[in-house]
């Protein structure tokens, strides 16, 4: 069983994960309203994704025996000036999950908790991946600067990326992974 603190906290990050598949959703929906649909399918895979996240870290907090504690998701920003912009602001929002997964292992190693410590490991390699992700979009957004042939070769590109995690979670987020090959 994990100590109230770290439930606590889990169940903060739980929320956050929903903040990010929420503002991912209208970032999603930014783009398709310009136009942009590779940029949308992006961000859409994006939602999906940090759904995951967030199933995960339910699920965690279930299966030690603590209370799960939903709270209410602020609204995310719906207008955004560029690709640019976005993936910026993308930017800045994963590197504050990133100091919130560091922050719950931090914790999870002060109270001796072993099993969080293992759990959040997957995160902590999950971060490294999206920042990546993000900064090389950017730096392509910035070569590209204000040329469209350029702009809309990336958007074929990111229309290519594909959800290859489950979204159905009813039997279970272990159950849903093996069923997706994920």
């Amino acid at each position: 069983m994990i100590s109230d603190k770290m439930t606590r906290a889990l169940n903060e990050q739980v929320n956050r994960e929903m903040y990010s598949a929420y503002l991912y959703m209208a970032m999603s929906a930014h783009c398709s309203q310009e136009g942009l649909k590779g940029f949308a399918n992006w961000f859409m895979v994006q939602y999906h994704e940090e759904m995951l996240h967030a199933m995960k870290f339910y699920e965690y907090i279930q299966r030690q025996g603590a209370r799960v504690k939903l709270a209410a998701i602020k609204e995310p920003p719906a207008e955004f000036e560029s690709p640019l912009d976005m993936f910026t602001k993308t930017l800045a929002h994963e590197q504050f999950i990133t100091r919130s997964i560091n922050d719950l292992m931090e914790l999870a190693i002060a109270e001796k908790d072993h099993a969080s410590q293992i759990f959040l490991e997957w995160y902590v390699t999950e971060q490294v991946e999206e920042e990546e992700n993000d900064n090389d979009i950017i730096a392509q957004l910035k070569f590209i600067k204000d040329n469209p042939q350029g702009l809309m070769m990336l958007d074929r590109e990111l229309a290519g990326r594909a959800a290859n995690m489950p979204t159905d979670f009813s039997k279970g987020i272990e159950s849903a992974m093996a069923a997706s090959g994920a």
